[in-house]
């Protein structure tokens, strides 16, 4: 499964390299095909209303923050963005917008959010970049990974984003600040395959981080912020609504408090898959 929108009435899944495309979500975007080439399709339907090929290399990820923006990234490394007219289930057209460069390998994955404008990728070069939607520019490079990028997940609520690399879990804020980390799984059977938030309300401490891995296992996490009292400081009070942050606000001028994020597993759901056990009668 590659895409699953949860409507009032109704649930729509598509397979592997397949997206629906919102608001409306009756128009898909497959791509991977042996000959490079991506369609799109009418979901109920499945006839194709175009079908190109792509000259930017073979295509690994896609994102559509909404009906007029895809983006595109895949072996050619480069993150292209491109302006899409959708009406009455006929494209009008499909146009370059623009090309983005500062990966050097395989872009793994791709994720975008309208409400932070934003668009995030990540790379088997171990980085993961942000880029301006509204600009198409370069924001910034999160630190290295340990190793290749494999998922992303962003929340539009709060802007934290997840990136996942193997086992690994990382939990950043939209400036690039690493929040907390941690080794999922002690095997790299368990290297995880993708995730995303849960996102009902931004002060909800239920919203959770869900996360599912090779070895078959579906994984939920909290997050969970505590107040930590840094080294040399006496402890202040702090009135309620008060950022606390672990940089100075002014020269000279240094909080003595910060907030420290855990990541935690609450618990996981293992999924299992076995043959029908065929006796005689």
């Amino acid at each position: 499964m590659s895409h699953c929108i949860n409507l009032e009435k109704d649930v729509l899944v598509v397979e592997k390299n397949k997206l629906l495309i919102p608001p409306q979500w009756n128009t898909y975007l497959s791509w991977g095909s042996y000959d490079q080439t991506c369609f799109f399709g009418n979901y109920t339907t499945e006839k194709v209303l175009f079908e190109s090929v792509s000259d930017w290399g073979d295509a690994v990820c896609v994102a559509c923050p909404n009906n007029s923006t895809i983006i595109t990234a895949g072996t050619s490394t480069v993150v292209c963005v491109w302006d899409v007219s959708i009406s009455k289930d006929k494209l009008k057209h499909v146009r370059l917008k623009q090309t983005l460069y500062g990966h050097t390998d395989t872009v793994t994955c791709l994720v975008a959010s309208e409400a932070h404008s934003v668009i995030i990728s990540g790379s088997v070069d171990q980085t993961c970049i942000l880029w301006d939607l509204e600009d198409l520019s370069y924001i910034t490079q999160l630190p290295e990974h340990s190793s290749a990028v494999s998922a992303l997940a962003i929340n539009d609520l709060t802007g934290e984003i997840v990136s996942c690399a193997e086992t690994h879990l990382y939990l950043w804020t939209m400036k690039g600040q690493l929040l907390a980390s941690l080794n999922t799984s002690c095997w790299p059977e368990g290297n995880i395959l993708c995730c995303c938030f849960t996102q009902k309300y931004e002060w909800d401490p239920r919203n959770v981080i869900i996360t599912g891995s090779a070895d078959g296992i579906v994984r939920i996490w909290k997050t969970e912020y505590t107040r930590v009292q840094l080294p040399g400081h006496e402890e202040c009070s702090v009135s309620q609504g008060h950022v606390l942050s672990s940089a100075p606000e002014e020269a000279g001028n240094t909080n003595t408090l910060h907030l420290e994020c855990r990541i935690e597993q609450e618990r996981e759901y293992v999924l299992l898959f076995s043959p029908p056990v065929i006796g005689p009668l």
